[in-house]
Protein backbone atom coordinates (compact mmCIF):
# COMPACT_ATOMS: atom_id res chain seq x y z
CA UNK A 1 0.00 0.00 0.00
CA UNK A 2 2.83 2.40 0.84
CA UNK A 3 4.41 1.77 -2.58
CA UNK A 4 1.13 2.48 -4.38
CA UNK A 5 0.63 5.67 -2.38
CA UNK A 6 4.15 6.80 -3.29
CA UNK A 7 3.45 6.24 -6.97
CA UNK A 8 0.29 8.34 -6.74
CA UNK A 9 2.26 11.20 -5.16
CA UNK A 10 4.91 10.98 -7.90
CA UNK A 11 2.27 10.95 -10.65
CA UNK A 12 0.59 14.02 -9.13
CA UNK A 13 3.87 15.89 -8.90
CA UNK A 14 4.63 15.06 -12.51
CA UNK A 15 1.44 16.76 -13.61
CA UNK A 16 2.24 19.91 -11.66
CA UNK A 17 6.00 20.37 -11.97
CA UNK A 18 8.41 20.07 -14.90
CA UNK A 19 10.22 16.75 -14.94
CA UNK A 20 13.58 18.49 -14.81
CA UNK A 21 12.67 19.79 -11.34
CA UNK A 22 12.27 16.21 -10.13
CA UNK A 23 15.45 14.82 -11.62
CA UNK A 24 16.63 13.49 -8.25
CA UNK A 25 13.78 10.93 -8.27
CA UNK A 26 15.27 7.83 -9.99
CA UNK A 27 11.95 6.50 -11.34
CA UNK A 28 11.08 9.87 -12.86
CA UNK A 29 14.53 10.25 -14.35
CA UNK A 30 14.19 6.90 -16.11
CA UNK A 31 10.68 7.75 -17.31
CA UNK A 32 11.90 11.11 -18.57
CA UNK A 33 14.74 9.57 -20.57
CA UNK A 34 13.26 6.25 -21.65
CA UNK A 35 9.50 6.56 -21.36
CA UNK A 36 9.34 3.51 -19.13
CA UNK A 37 7.46 2.77 -15.95
CA UNK A 38 3.89 3.11 -14.77
CA UNK A 39 1.45 3.92 -17.56
CA UNK A 40 3.92 4.20 -20.44
CA UNK A 41 3.05 2.46 -23.72
CA UNK A 42 5.39 1.61 -26.57
CA UNK A 43 4.10 2.88 -29.91
CA UNK A 44 4.68 0.95 -33.13
CA UNK A 45 3.18 1.39 -36.58
CA UNK A 46 0.37 -0.91 -35.44
CA UNK A 47 -0.83 1.98 -33.26
CA UNK A 48 -1.05 4.30 -36.28
CA UNK A 49 -3.05 4.50 -39.47
CA UNK A 50 -1.98 6.25 -42.66
CA UNK A 51 -4.01 9.33 -43.51
CA UNK A 52 -2.73 10.29 -46.95
CA UNK A 53 0.41 8.33 -47.78
CA UNK A 54 1.38 5.33 -49.87
CA UNK A 55 1.49 1.81 -48.51
CA UNK A 56 5.28 2.03 -48.19
CA UNK A 57 5.59 5.63 -46.94
CA UNK A 58 5.89 4.30 -43.39
CA UNK A 59 7.62 1.02 -42.55
CA UNK A 60 9.10 -0.51 -39.42
CA UNK A 61 12.07 -2.83 -38.93
CA UNK A 62 14.05 -3.78 -35.83
CA UNK A 63 12.16 -1.26 -33.71
CA UNK A 64 12.83 1.68 -36.05
CA UNK A 65 9.97 3.45 -37.84
CA UNK A 66 11.19 4.62 -41.24
CA UNK A 67 9.51 7.27 -43.37
CA UNK A 68 10.62 7.68 -46.96
CA UNK A 69 9.27 11.24 -47.01
CA UNK A 70 6.98 10.81 -50.01
CA UNK A 71 4.25 11.72 -50.50
CA UNK A 72 3.97 14.61 -48.06
CA UNK A 73 1.33 13.75 -45.45
CA UNK A 74 0.84 12.16 -42.04
CA UNK A 75 0.11 8.94 -40.22
CA UNK A 76 -2.01 9.31 -37.08
CA UNK A 77 -2.66 7.46 -33.85
CA UNK A 78 -5.80 5.38 -34.10
CA UNK A 79 -7.50 7.24 -31.26
CA UNK A 80 -7.62 10.91 -30.23
CA UNK A 81 -5.96 11.96 -27.00
CA UNK A 82 -6.07 14.97 -24.70
CA UNK A 83 -3.29 14.95 -22.11
CA UNK A 84 -0.09 13.03 -22.69
CA UNK A 85 3.63 12.65 -22.27
CA UNK A 86 5.57 11.55 -25.33
CA UNK A 87 9.14 10.35 -25.78
CA UNK A 88 10.65 9.97 -29.24
CA UNK A 89 14.08 9.62 -30.76
CA UNK A 90 14.50 10.80 -34.34
CA UNK A 91 17.13 11.36 -36.98
CA UNK A 92 17.18 12.74 -40.51
CA UNK A 93 18.92 10.74 -43.22
CA UNK A 94 19.53 13.60 -45.65
CA UNK A 95 20.69 17.19 -45.28
CA UNK A 96 17.83 19.63 -44.95
CA UNK A 97 15.30 16.98 -43.96
CA UNK A 98 11.94 18.18 -42.68
CA UNK A 99 9.39 16.41 -40.47
CA UNK A 100 7.36 16.99 -37.34
CA UNK A 101 5.13 15.66 -34.59
CA UNK A 102 1.57 16.97 -34.70
CA UNK A 103 -0.39 17.21 -31.46
CA UNK A 104 -4.14 17.64 -31.12
CA UNK A 105 -4.92 17.51 -34.82
CA UNK A 106 -8.74 17.37 -34.94
CA UNK A 107 -10.57 14.78 -37.01
CA UNK A 108 -12.02 17.56 -39.17
CA UNK A 109 -8.60 18.61 -40.57
CA UNK A 110 -7.57 15.04 -41.34
CA UNK A 111 -10.63 14.06 -43.34
CA UNK A 112 -10.23 14.36 -47.07
CA UNK A 113 -6.66 15.67 -47.23
CA UNK A 114 -4.89 14.40 -50.32
CA UNK A 115 -1.35 13.07 -50.77
CA UNK A 116 0.97 16.06 -50.79
CA UNK A 117 -1.00 17.93 -48.13
CA UNK A 118 -0.43 18.43 -44.41
CA UNK A 119 -3.24 18.85 -41.87
CA UNK A 120 -4.37 22.50 -41.66
CA UNK A 121 -4.67 22.30 -37.89
CA UNK A 122 -2.97 21.09 -34.72
CA UNK A 123 0.16 22.03 -32.78
CA UNK A 124 3.42 21.09 -34.48
CA UNK A 125 6.62 20.18 -32.71
CA UNK A 126 9.24 20.75 -35.40
CA UNK A 127 11.66 18.00 -36.46
CA UNK A 128 14.12 19.76 -38.75
CA UNK A 129 17.68 19.08 -39.91
CA UNK A 130 20.24 21.89 -39.69
CA UNK A 131 20.85 21.68 -43.44
CA UNK A 132 17.40 23.17 -44.01
CA UNK A 133 18.59 26.56 -42.74
CA UNK A 134 21.69 26.42 -44.92
CA UNK A 135 19.60 25.60 -47.98
CA UNK A 136 17.19 28.44 -47.20
CA UNK A 137 20.04 30.95 -46.98
CA UNK A 138 21.57 29.68 -50.23
CA UNK A 139 18.27 29.88 -52.10
CA UNK A 140 17.09 33.23 -50.75
CA UNK A 141 20.31 35.02 -49.84
CA UNK A 142 18.76 35.79 -46.44
CA UNK A 143 19.52 34.60 -42.96
CA UNK A 144 16.72 32.37 -41.68
CA UNK A 145 14.89 34.26 -38.94
CA UNK A 146 11.37 32.85 -39.19
CA UNK A 147 12.35 29.38 -37.97
CA UNK A 148 15.09 27.44 -36.21
CA UNK A 149 16.28 23.84 -36.46
CA UNK A 150 16.35 23.16 -32.72
CA UNK A 151 12.74 22.46 -31.76
CA UNK A 152 10.22 25.15 -32.68
CA UNK A 153 6.66 24.68 -31.40
CA UNK A 154 3.80 26.41 -33.21
CA UNK A 155 0.11 26.26 -34.14
CA UNK A 156 -0.84 25.17 -37.65
CA UNK A 157 -3.63 26.64 -39.75
CA UNK A 158 -6.62 27.72 -37.68
CA UNK A 159 -5.20 26.36 -34.43
CA UNK A 160 -4.05 28.74 -31.70
CA UNK A 161 -1.25 28.87 -29.16
CA UNK A 162 0.41 31.48 -26.98
CA UNK A 163 4.12 30.74 -27.58
CA UNK A 164 6.67 30.77 -24.80
CA UNK A 165 9.54 33.21 -25.39
CA UNK A 166 11.70 33.62 -27.27
CA UNK A 167 9.26 33.91 -30.15
CA UNK A 168 9.57 34.23 -33.92
CA UNK A 169 9.62 37.79 -35.32
CA UNK A 170 5.94 37.49 -36.29
CA UNK A 171 5.05 36.06 -32.87
CA UNK A 172 3.67 32.84 -34.33
CA UNK A 173 6.00 30.23 -32.87
CA UNK A 174 8.10 29.46 -29.83
CA UNK A 175 11.81 29.39 -30.57
CA UNK A 176 14.08 27.20 -28.40
CA UNK A 177 15.91 28.97 -25.60
CA UNK A 178 18.95 26.82 -26.31
CA UNK A 179 20.29 25.13 -29.46
CA UNK A 180 20.61 21.45 -28.61
CA UNK A 181 19.52 19.31 -31.57
CA UNK A 182 22.09 17.22 -33.43
CA UNK A 183 22.67 17.01 -37.16
CA UNK A 184 22.00 14.50 -39.92
CA UNK A 185 22.31 10.78 -39.09
CA UNK A 186 22.50 11.51 -35.35
CA UNK A 187 19.72 10.49 -32.98
CA UNK A 188 17.91 13.25 -31.13
CA UNK A 189 15.73 12.78 -28.05
CA UNK A 190 12.43 14.62 -27.59
CA UNK A 191 10.32 14.58 -24.45
CA UNK A 192 6.96 16.35 -24.80
CA UNK A 193 4.35 17.18 -22.17
CA UNK A 194 0.97 18.25 -23.52
CA UNK A 195 -1.45 18.94 -20.67
CA UNK A 196 -4.64 21.02 -20.58
CA UNK A 197 -3.70 23.10 -23.60
CA UNK A 198 -0.04 23.60 -22.65
CA UNK A 199 2.85 22.05 -24.59
CA UNK A 200 6.44 21.84 -23.36
CA UNK A 201 9.37 20.38 -25.31
CA UNK A 202 12.66 19.02 -23.99
CA UNK A 203 15.42 18.50 -26.60
CA UNK A 204 18.18 16.07 -25.64
CA UNK A 205 17.42 16.46 -21.95
CA UNK A 206 16.67 20.18 -21.53
CA UNK A 207 13.41 22.09 -21.80
CA UNK A 208 13.64 24.60 -24.64
CA UNK A 209 10.25 25.67 -26.04
CA UNK A 210 6.48 25.39 -25.88
CA UNK A 211 3.27 27.31 -25.50
CA UNK A 212 0.01 27.67 -23.60
CA UNK A 213 -3.66 28.37 -24.32
CA UNK A 214 -3.67 25.91 -27.20
CA UNK A 215 -6.85 25.38 -29.17
CA UNK A 216 -7.76 22.69 -29.86
CA UNK A 217 -6.35 20.77 -26.92
CA UNK A 218 -7.59 17.34 -27.89
CA UNK A 219 -7.13 15.38 -31.10
CA UNK A 220 -4.79 13.03 -32.90
CA UNK A 221 -1.03 12.74 -32.56
CA UNK A 222 0.55 12.44 -36.00
CA UNK A 223 3.96 11.71 -37.47
CA UNK A 224 4.80 13.85 -40.47
CA UNK A 225 6.19 12.89 -43.87
CA UNK A 226 7.57 16.01 -45.50
CA UNK A 227 9.75 15.22 -48.47
CA UNK A 228 12.83 13.57 -46.97
CA UNK A 229 13.64 10.27 -45.22
CA UNK A 230 13.41 10.36 -41.44
CA UNK A 231 13.45 7.69 -38.75
CA UNK A 232 11.87 7.38 -35.31
CA UNK A 233 12.62 4.90 -32.56
CA UNK A 234 11.80 4.35 -28.87
CA UNK A 235 8.48 6.09 -29.43
CA UNK A 236 6.56 5.87 -26.15
CA UNK A 237 3.52 7.63 -24.74
CA UNK A 238 1.75 7.96 -21.42
CA UNK A 239 -1.86 9.15 -21.40
CA UNK A 240 -2.67 11.49 -18.51
CA UNK A 241 -5.98 12.47 -16.84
Amino acid sequence: MQCQFSRCIVATLLLVFPVAALADEPALTKAFVDGTGLGWQELTLDNFETVNGDADTWTQKDGVIHCKGQPVGVTKLKKPIRNLELVAEWRHLSSGGNSGLFLWAPESVLKGIQPGQLPPGGIEVQVLDHGYAAQFEKQTGKKPDSFTTHGDVFPVGSSKMKPFPPVAPDGSRSFPRKNLSKGMNQWNHYYIRAINGEVRLWVNGEEVSGGSDCEPREGFMCLESEGAPVEFRNLRMRELP
